[in-house]
């Protein structure tokens, strides 16, 4: 897939002025919709690479989460900010103005518990669901997390975890970065969201 398909995709996007924001997304095809949600801290650049090969089966709508990608920034951004009640309010309502129905949802991360919970609340408008690194089950606490990701994701939650996540955009420069293998390129438009630190 070239560069230059991957740009065209990335700069196709529509936007809806969602409680007075602009949240992003692409939109592209006819027919049932194939939803794509990404994760945290990503945006709809991370299907570009898939959305190509996909467009031809559906409408593929795959939208910025508020704050993220080319989305909006809420007015009180900060660490209290952007809650999941507040993700699936403005996602919620972006799926509303789009009349979404008879969707096959294929989510990552943050993303698959926004579409399962769409899915619990709307389900005879999901088609399917294809998840990828998602929480499935009920975790009432730090027991029920696996036992591999329980002390990373206890460290995110403290002071120290706060500051490596929201002032040194840790997510995206070392855990999205993994071993090296996203370029310049990909890596700027991963940051781009998160140029002042706190948000």
């Amino acid at each position: 897939m070239s560069n230059t398909n991957n740009s065209c995709i990335a700069n196709s996007k529509k936007v809806k002025k969602i409680f007075g924001k602009n949240m992003a997304y692409i939109d592209r095809g006819d027919g049932d919709p194939i939803v794509f949600l990404h994760g945290n801290p990503t945006s709809s650049y991370l299907w570009r690479n898939i959305i190509p090969y996909v467009s031809d089966l559906g409408r593929v709508i795959a939208p910025d989460l508020i704050g993220m990608g080319d989305s909006e920034k809420l007015d009180n951004s900060g660490p209290a900010s952007y809650t999941f009640k507040e993700h699936a309010d403005y996602l919620y309502t972006l799926f509303e103005e789009l009349g979404l129905k008879n969707v096959t949802f294929v989510v990552h991360d943050w993303g698959s518990a926004l579409g399962f919970h769409w899915t619990s609340l709307n389900a005879s408008r999901v088609k399917s669901i294809v998840y990828m690194e998602a929480l499935t089950g009920p975790i009432q606490s730090w027991d029920d997390w696996p036992e591999i990701a329980r002390n990373i994701f206890q460290a995110f939650r403290s002071d120290a975890g706060e500051e490596l996540i929201l002032q040194r955009n840790f997510f995206v420069e070392r855990i999205l970065a993994g071993d090296g293998n996203i370029n310049d390129r990909d890596m700027e438009v991963y940051l781009k969201p998160y140029e002042n630190a706190g948000e």
